[in-house]
């Protein structure tokens, strides 16, 4: 950090109040530093906070932070704004990002909707495969909520996830006799890849 606590300069009391109105003492924002850094190569979704006030002087000094380290979006922007103390309001700028879906990324803004978005894409990626939920991301959007009751897991092909639903909700022996053997799979998988189900990358989904 290049801010007021690493540069060796005296703590004028006005900084001390803003740490103190943050929830901080020095102390303990040098210690929230050390939880909240972020080594973006470990996979965790992460941002680079600066500052607008910094960077339209030439200054990109700022923090790699990892978000999965916060309880709270309240938590994530004191803690922001703590680290830029040196500024008495300081208007954040988040000039890159890592591990998290391009689309839910924007330098001036990391509103609390898309910080529960974020929140939930960490849940879901400590339980599923992250490939997974990028690719629900990617086709669904927005609609990240919905990602467990869409998830249906992973096939070879879509006449692959078409013999499953088979043998799981019918009995073609029973049904069809000697005749089982000539189901058309394929036939029945592009009638439920239609309407009913979406295929990426060998992950399927239910459309919802």
């Amino acid at each position: 950090m290049k801010g007021i606590l690493k540069s060796g300069l005296t703590l004028r009391q006005e900084i001390i109040d803003r740490l103190e109105e943050l929830g901080y003492t020095p102390e303990s924002l040098r210690e929230a530093i050390t939880e909240h850094e972020s080594d973006y190569r470990d996979g965790n979704p992460s941002l680079y906070c600066g500052t607008y006030a910094k960077y339209n002087d030439g200054d990109i000094s700022g923090l790699w932070i990892d978000l999965s380290t916060f309880d709270s979006y309240k938590d994530f922007i004191d803690f922001c704004k703590a680290y830029h103390v040196d500024e008495e309001d300081p208007e954040l700028m988040f000039q890159d990002y890592e591990n998290f879906p391009r689309e839910w990324y924007c330098e001036s803004c990391m509103g609390e909707e898309t910080w529960d978005k974020i929140a939930e894409y960490i849940r879901l990626t400590e339980s599923h495969d992250k490939e997974a939920v990028d690719a629900f991301v990617e086709w669904g959007g927005e609609s990240i909520d919905h990602f467990e009751d869409c998830f249906c897991g992973e096939w070879k092909d879509e006449e692959d996830f078409a013999q499953h639903i088979i043998e799981e909700c019918y009995d073609l022996d029973s049904l069809m006799g000697n005749l089982a053997g000539y189901f058309d799979y394929a036939a029945f998988a592009r009638d439920l890849f239609m309407c009913d189900y979406y295929m990426d990358n060998g992950y399927v989904f239910r459309r919802y």
